[in-house]
C-alpha cells in the first residue's frame, strides 16, 4: 500500500468514526394559544396580473399552525457547535416567486451555500435583498422577468431572518436565515422538525420564529443515537 492509499483510507476510517458518533436531532413545535387572525392581503386583489393567479386572495402568514397547534416555519438550529459551513459545496436552497408570493417564505442556509431564486409567475418581481445594517451581508436588488433566468445569491456571514422583498408587489417578503455550520432545520407544516447527523456532545438547541419570539431547551447526542426535543411557543 503506497503513502497515497494509506492517507485516503486513515481519512475514510476518520470520516466513518465520525459519523458513526453523531446523532440526529428531532422533534415538534407546538403552537400555546391562539394567534392573531391572518389579514386577506387587499392589494393582491387589486393588482391586474397576480389576482388571476389562484382562485383565492392570499392572506398573511405570520403563523402557520395545524389546528392542532402544530407550527412550521419555525428556525431551530445547534448554538456554539464548531461545524463548518459547505459552502458553495452544499446543495442550493431553492426560493420560487409563485403567484406573486415567495415560496417559501422562511428558508435556512450556510455561509456560502448557493440561494437559488425562481421566477416561476407570469409577471415581472425583483428580488431585494435587505440584511441588517451590521450584519455583513450584502444587499442586493435584481430584476426579474418572466421567463429569465434563475437568480443566485450567497451570503457570507450568520443572519436571523435576513429579508427578501420584492419591491413591485409590496405584500411579497421572504425571510432567510443563515448559519456557518449545517446543524439547522425549519419546521414542517406538521410542527416536526430533524436536524442530521450531529457530532455527540452537549449543546444549546434554539427554536426562533419570527412572531412568537425564541426558546432555547438543552440537549445531548449520544453516539448513534438519535436526541428528541419538543418546543411549545406561545402565540403573540
Amino acid at each position: 500500500m503506497n503513502k497515497t492509499t494509506t492517507l485516503l483510507a486513515a481519512a475514510g476510517l476518520a470520516l466513518a468514526a465520525q459519523w458513526a458518533a453523531a446523532g440526529d436531532i428531532t422533534g415538534t413545535i407546538t403552537l400555546k394559544g391562539t394567534p392573531p387572525k391572518e389579514k386577506v392581503i387587499t392589494p393582491y386583489k387589486d393588482d391586474v396580473n397576480c389576482r388571476n393567479l389562484t382562485p383565492e386572495t392570499p392572506t398573511t402568514r405570520f403563523y402557520v399552525a395545524s389546528p392542532n397547534g402544530e407550527l412550521a416555519d419555525v428556525v431551530v438550529s445547534v448554538q456554539g457547535i464548531g461545524g463548518k459551513s459547505a459552502g458553495a459545496s452544499a446543495k442550493p436552497a431553492v426560493l420560487d416567486q409563485k403567484s406573486c408570493l415567495y415560496v417559501p417564505q422562511i428558508i435556512a442556509v450556510q455561509t456560502g451555500q448557493k440561494l437559488i431564486v425562481k421566477n416561476s409567475d407570469p409577471v415581472m418581481h425583483n428580488v431585494d435583498v435587505q440584511p441588517a445594517n451590521d450584519s455583513g451581508n450584502p444587499s442586493k436588488n435584481e430584476v426579474q422577468v418572466p421567463g429569465a433566468a434563475d437568480l443566485t445569491f450567497s451570503f457570507p456571514k450568520p443572519e436571523m431572518f435576513l429579508k427578501i422583498k420584492c419591491d413591485v408587489h409590496a405584500w411579497m417578503f421572504a425571510w432567510v436565515s443563515v448559519f456557518d455550520h449545517p446543524y439547522f432545520a425549519v419546521s414542517a407544516k406538521d410542527g416536526t422538525f430533524k436536524i442530521p447527523n450531529v457530532p455527540a456532545g452537549k449543546y444549546t438547541l434554539q427554536a426562533a420564529h419570527r412572531k412568537a419570539g425564541t426558546v432555547t431547551r438543552e440537549v445531548e447526542v449520544k453516539e448513534g443515537e438519535p436526541a428528541r426535543v419538543d418546543f411549545t411557543l406561545e402565540a403573540k
